[in-house]
C-alpha cells in the first residue's frame, strides 16, 4: 500500500496535539534510571489506547509495541529513563511540570529523550489511521536503564533474541537531522597502592594519593595525542572521580582509585585504550624509586551490575564500541531521501549529509556490539540533554512523526536488495 506525502502530513497533523499532550504527561512522570516502572506503564497504556497490534513489557522492563506482521523487522528506540534534576535552583521552570512556553515544552527528559517516544507512539497512531499495510513489522521500544549503562537494554534484547531487527532507528535528539554514528566509550578504574602510617609522620609510609597525582597529570596530557577520525573526531579521556582508602582521616592513604571516562573514536578498542594507561603507569612507576615495589598499579574495566526496575540484573562490562555507517550506506541514503520528502528542502534542519551525536546512545549495542544497521533521527536538540534547559519545540513532534511514517513507507517500498545487502 502506498501512502502519499500529503496523506502522511495530514495524519501527523491530526495527532500532533495528542503527541504534545502525551509528552507533557511523560515529563510529568519522573523516571530515573532503575525507577521507570510508572512511565513504562504510561507508555504501555498509551500504545494500547492508540491501537498497537501488540504491547508487551519484557523481563528487563523495556516496553515494546508492535505494528504489522511483515517479514522485514524495523525497530524504533527511545530510552525512557532520565538523569536527575541536579541543582533545582538552576531551573527556571518546574523540572516535572511539562510546561509549554512560546511553543516549547520544558522539563527533565523533554529532549533526552521522551520527545522521541511521544512522536513514535503517535506516528504509530497515524499509521493505524492511514490503514497502512506492507511487508514490514514495526517495533517501538521504550528502553530502560540507558542513562546508567547505555546499550545494556538493547544488549539484553538482542542477546536474549527478544527481537531481531534488520534496522534500528534511534530517536535520541538530532534536531531533526539524520545521524549515522558516534564515538564509543568505556569506563576504566586505575588503582595504586601505598603504605599507611600515622598522619603525624607521613614519611613513615607511602601515600597512595600522592602516588596517583602524577598519574592523573600524565593521563590529562594524553588528551592531545589520542587518535582521531575524519567523521567521528578525536578520542578523549577525563578523570571523573577520585577516591581513597585509609585507616582513618589521621592516617596516610594506602589505596587510591581514579575513574576514567574514555571516549573512543574509530579504530580504537578496549585493548588499545588499556595499553595507553599501562604505558602511563609503567612510566610513572619507573620514576618512583623504592615505591615501585608496590607495583605499577591495577587497571580494571568495571562490570555494571545494577538491577533494572523489575529487579533483573544483567551484568555488562562497561565497554561500548564506536560505530558509524558509511555515508553511502543504503539505509543512510534512504533516510536522507525520506527526510527531504518529509521536511522539505527549505527546512533549516535539512542537510545533504548525515551527522553524528557528541554523546553515546544505545547504538553502542545495536551497531557497535551486535552489528545491526542503525541510524538516528529525533526531535529536540542534544545541547539541552542533561541540562536545566531541557526542552523540545512543540512543532518538532509533528515533523518527527512525519519523518518516521515517511521512512516506514520508503522501507516498505524498497527492493528486496536493500534487505539482502548487509550494511558495511
Amino acid at each position: 500500500m502506498t501512502i502519499t506525502p500529503e496523506q502522511i502530513k495530514s495524519a501527523a497533523a491530526h495527532f500532533e496535539g495528542d503527541s504534545i499532550e502525551f509528552l507533557q504527561r511523560l515529563v510529568q512522570t519522573p523516571s530515573l534510571s532503575g525507577r521507570e516502572e510508572k512511565v513504562v506503564g504510561l507508555i504501555r497504556d498509551e500504545m494500547q489506547s492508540v491501537g498497537f497490534d501488540e504491547v508487551r513489557i519484557d523481563p528487563f522492563g523495556n516496553v515494546a509495541g508492535r505494528l504489522g506482521d511483515g517479514d522485514h523487522v524495523i525497530a524504533f528506540d527511545a530510552h525512557v529513563d532520565t538523569v536527575d534534576v541536579g541543582d533545582p535552583k538552576l531551573w527556571k521552570v518546574d523540572p516535572f511540570g511539562g510546561e509549554i512556553i512560546d511553543g516549547v515544552i520544558y522539563g527533565r527528559g523533554a529532549s533526552d529523550q521522551k520527545a522521541g517516544m511521544a512522536a513514535l507512539v503517535y506516528a504509530g497512531a497515524a499509521l493505524k489511521r492511514l490503514a497502512f499495510e506492507a511487508n514490514v513489522t514495526i517495533w517501538v521500544v521504550g528502553s530502560v536503564l540507558e542513562e546508567d549503562c547505555d546499550g545494556l537494554c538493547w544488549h539484553y534484547i538482542l542477546e536474549e533474541r527478544l527481537l531481531s531487527p534488520e534496522l534500528v532507528v534511534l530517536t535520541e535528539p538530532t534536531n531533526l537531522q539524520v545521524y549515522r554514528g558516534h564515538r564509543g566509550r568505556m569506563e576504566l578504574e586505575v588503582t595504586l597502592r601505598g603504605v599507611s602510617c600515622h598522619g603525624s609522620a607521613p614519611e613513615r609510609g607511602v601515600n597512595a594519593i600522592h602516588r596517583m597525582a602524577p598519574v592523573v597529570s600524565a593521563i590529562e596530557r594524553l588528551q592531545g595525542s589520542l587518535p582521531s577520525d575524519d567523521f567521528l573526531g578525536p578520542g578523549s579521556i577525563t578523570t571523573s572521580q577520585i577516591r581513597s582508602v585509609a585507616p582513618s582521616l589521621c592516617a596516610v592513604a594506602d589505596q587510591c582509585t581514579i575513574h576514567l571516562d574514555r571516549r573512543l573514536t574509530a579504530g580504537e578498542t578496549d585493548q588499545s585504550a588499556i595499553a595507553e594507561i599501562e604505558t602511563v603507569l609503567q612510566s610513572q612507576a619507573a620514576g618512583q624509586g623504592a615505591q615501585a615495589d608496590l607495583g605499577p598499579g591495577e587497571i580494571e574495566v568495571p562490570i555494571f551490575r545494577e538491577p533494572s526496575h523489575t529487579g533483573l540484573v544483567y551484568p555488562m562490562r562497561q565497554y561500548f564500541p564506536s560505530w558509524a555507517l558509511p555515508e553511502d550506506d543504503p539505509f543512510v541514503t534512504l533516510a536522507l531521501d525520506a527526510r527531504r520528502v518529509a521536511l522539505g528542502e527549505t527546512n533549516p534542519a535539512a542537510t545533504d549529509a548525515a551527522g553524528k551525536w557528541v554523546f553515546s546512545t544505545n547504538g553502542v549495542a545495536t551497531r557497535g556490539l551486535h552489528g545491526v544497521p542503525t541510524i538516528g533521527f529525533g526531535p529536540a536538540h542534544e545541547i539541552h540533554a542533561h541540562a536545566p534547559t531541557d526542552q523540545c519545540p512543540c512543532d518538532h513532534l509533528g515533523q518527527a512523526m512525519t519523518f518516521y511514517i515517511t521512512l516506514v513507507g520508503a522501507l516498505a517500498g524498497a527492493s528486496e536488495e536493500l534487505w539482502k545487502k548487509p550494511s558495511s
